[in-house]
């Protein structure tokens, strides 16, 4: 594996482990409140960079993720296109 490759593991591996905490905490709201209210705090706390990269990441692989987080992952704001 090369540094660039498993530096990019790790990013991924630490912004699925962040969102999903951010999941674990939201799990207690009614299920038609959680997934929006994830990406409402993903999208407000999150930077546009994180985000992106989050969504680079699992957007073709979403099985990978919890459900509520797969469920909170088309309500997250792209990056507008340049």
């Amino acid at each position: 594996m090369t540094d660039t490759s498993h530096a990019s593991t790790a990013k991924r591996e630490k912004l699925a482990h962040m969102a999903g905490q951010i999941a674990d905490f939201f799990k207690a709201y009614p299920d038609e409140q959680a997934a929006p209210a994830i990406a409402d705090h993903i999208n407000q706390f999150w930077s546009r960079c994180m985000r992106a990269d989050f969504i680079a990441a699992f957007e073709r692989a979403p099985e990978a993720l919890p459900p509520l987080l797969r469920a909170a992952l088309p309500a997250l704001r792209r990056a507008p296109a340049e």
